[in-house]
């Protein structure tokens, strides 16, 4: 993993062991890769199917981040907050 498109962080995980997250945005859509965070090149990056709200919310914060850089368009941003109210109706952002 290393595309430009691709936003990663570290956050713990449900069984307290820090996880590194990965969001690569593909087609118009967000794909999420998580391993856990141990060195080596034997660990594989596992899909995300449905990834947990704290993960949608660290990735708008990011894009925030570098659409305020001029990195990323500003049309981005509305398209994920877009995407994130529909999978999360009951959080408002």
């Amino acid at each position: 993993m290393g595309d430009k498109a691709e936003i990663g962080w570290t956050t713990p995980g449900e069984d307290g062991v820090k996880r590194h997250v990965v969001a690569r945005h593909f087609g118009g859509k967000w794909l999420f890769f998580e391993r856990p965070k141990r060195r080596g090149r034997d660990i594989e990056w596992e899909p995300l199917k449905e990834p947990p709200l704290s993960d949608w919310l660290d990735l708008l914060e990011a894009v925030e981040r570098r659409a305020n850089r001029d990195l990323i368009p500003p049309d981005q941003v509305a398209q994920l907050r877009q995407m994130i109210r529909d999978r999360y109706p009951e959080h408002r952002l």
